[in-house]
């Protein structure tokens, strides 16, 4: 509690968080909540000196209780894990929605965490990526656990296939030709009953939330089966513009695959409900990732051509990207369609309400990627072949958030917020109340006003020691430069003998920060061998896994350990 000297002219004041007192003192209760402090602010407050009236003066009483009146954290101090589904360990080349997810549930209670965070759970690329999937919301049906199929009555045990015992890393093509077969005779076997989960899928389909963009989907995935050809740019007019007579046509020829997609969708929603509902059992919240673009060649924009910056015959006028960075000197052409924000807002952003309202269906919590795109983006032509020669060009800022925040209420998002950061993202982010994020490997290359310095760091703000798109801990430490090394070992109070994985782990939990993040690898120790991805490259990312050698029972001393941290930074 703080006494503060005022005028005695000043008048008598009673603000949300703050009790001001006239007649020269001031009383602050800070962090009391609202309704405590407005009422031991007019337990302590008094009239004007002039008519001698006072509840409490000066030398005199307090109230019996005032001892108990103690400050209060306005939020709670949090901590969670990085690691994608893909990850886990599992039989079949990648990790799934099987009994490893839980496991790892389990493990992240035991470690006090609060927080799992995944990246989109989209259908990745042929690479892996699943910041260039094909779709934005449908899921990646690869995710599907095949021994979960067998609980449903879906698959026979003696149908699954022999376990890959070698596979460190996803091959993702390897995967889809193992387990694709599968899961599409599961779906079979689900069209062709009629029991309880037969009644779900019908409930599944016609779900709001789940038919906006579901139909279209598989539609575009249908079409696409059928032409084989490298974008929907190149399908016949009738397709390409979507002629009504043309989808009926599709709809009814190709019904089967229509359905069975839809199929696949349903499994792979009602797996990953399941992994939800046990999470939020455990009182972990689930943070999902939403790249702010989306693929050209995607139902996306085939069924939404309106929305995006295309010419007449649907080809884009400018592509996605960023400037020069800290990533590459000519910059990253990212090649997905812009947004047509003119258009969406005279429509009510209704594409962008619809999206929103799939990422609260799976998740509890989300990222948005590239949050900067929102008040400014970069725009390349599309014939270019470097991001450099891009300029920017003003995005929708807060008629965006007021359109969405219109339609759904309330959202629950992070704003990643990296990059070359203007002042009016910051003004955005701040209007929608959303955290940004700091990361911890970008600390230590240049002064003490370094946005990423835990000293300089934000309540509401995400921090990271190192994201999925940096190298490991210990891979970074490798190869930095022994100015920066020595920045990071006089800031942390560390030694070269230290663990440095942990010790940055430490000091990202330290940090004034509500929520911190490691990534799976960090907490393991690996190096840049594990590095999930690398910005600006197309090969050789998105395909780490957890050792078959690690199991999460092993992983106990390491859950000991990071709750003990947890619990020194008060985020349990």
């Amino acid at each position: 509690m703080a006494i503060v000297s005022l005028t005695s002219s000043l008048p008598l004041l009673h603000l949300e968080r703050r009790c001001f007192i006239s007649n020269k003192r001031v009383i602050e209760f800070s962090m009391l909540p609202k309704s405590l402090t407005q009422s031991k602010c007019n337990a302590v407050s008094s009239s004007s000196s002039s008519n001698g009236k006072y509840g409490v003066g000066v030398g005199e009483d307090l109230p019996f209780d005032y001892g108990d009146w103690i400050p209060k954290a306005d939020r709670k101090r949090r901590a969670g894990v990085l690691l994608h589904p893909t990850s886990f360990r599992g039989p079949y080349g990648i990790g799934d929605l099987g009994h490893q997810a839980f496991l790892f549930i389990d493990w992240l209670h035991d470690a006090g965490c609060s927080l799992w965070q995944v990246l989109p759970l989209v259908p990745p690329d042929q690479g892996g990526s699943p910041y260039a999937g094909q779709d934005a919301n449908c899921g990646n049906t690869l995710l599907i656990s095949l021994e979960e199929l067998v609980k449903d009555g879906l698959l026979r045990s003696d149908e699954l296939p022999k376990p890959i015992d070698d596979a460190d890393r996803v091959n993702f093509t390897s995967v889809a030709q193992i387990k694709a077969p599968l899961i599409l005779k599961a779906a079979e076997r689900l069209l062709a009953s009629d029991d309880e989960l037969k009644r779900e899928l019908e409930d599944f389909c016609t779900g709001p939330d789940i038919s906006s963009w579901l139909q279209d989907a598989a539609l575009f995935a249908a079409i696409d089966d059928s032409m084989k050809t490298y974008s929907w740019y190149d399908w016949p007019d009738p397709l390409k513009n979507r002629h009504l007579a043309a989808l009926e046509d599709i709809s009814q020829s190709r019904k089967n695959f229509i359905d069975l997609f839809i199929a696949q969708q349903f499994l792979f929603q009602r797996q990953w409900q399941k992994v939800r509902q046990y999470a939020q059992l455990k009182g972990i919240s689930i943070m999902g990732d939403m790249p702010i673009y989306v693929g050209y060649h995607s139902a996306d924009v085939w069924a939404n051509k309106e929305h995006f910056l295309l010419n007449r015959k649907g080809f884009p006028l400018e592509v996605s990207g960023v400037p020069p960075d800290a990533f590459s000197e000519t910059g990253q052409l990212w090649g997905s369609p812009l947004y047509d924000w003119k258009a969406m807002e005279k429509d009510g952003f209704s594409w962008w309400v619809k999206r929103i309202r799939r990422a609260q269906n799976l998740y509890d919590e989300f990222r948005i990627d590239h949050f900067r795109g929102f008040a400014g983006f970069w725009a390349v032509p599309a014939e270019a072949k470097v991001a450099m020669v891009g300029k920017w060009k003003a995005g929708p800022g807060k008629s965006l958030f007021d359109a969405i925040s219109n339609a759904v209420g309330n959202i629950n998002i992070t704003a990643e917020d990296l990059g070359v950061i203007t002042v009016d993202v910051v003004q955005l982010r701040k209007y929608i109340g959303a955290p940004g994020m700091a990361v911890l490997q970008f600390a230590f290359g240049s002064d003490a006003e370094n946005p990423h310095l835990p000293h300089n760091h934000e309540q509401n703000q995400v921090v990271y020691a190192g994201t999925h798109d940096n190298d490991t801990i210990r891979g970074w430490w490798d190869n930095l430069q022994q100015e920066e090394k020595t920045n990071v070992l006089k800031y942390a109070s560390i030694s070269e003998e230290d663990d440095i994985s942990w010790a940055l782990i430490e000091v990202s939990l330290s940090s004034i920060a509500e929520t911190t993040v490691v990534t799976m690898q960090d907490i393991l120790r690996l190096d840049t061998s594990a590095r999930m991805n690398t910005p600006a490259t197309v090969d050789g990312n998105w395909g780490w896994r957890i050792p078959n050698s690690v199991t999460f029972d092993q992983l106990a001393p390491e859950a000991i350990k990071l709750r003990d941290m947890l619990t020194m930074f008060g985020r349990l």
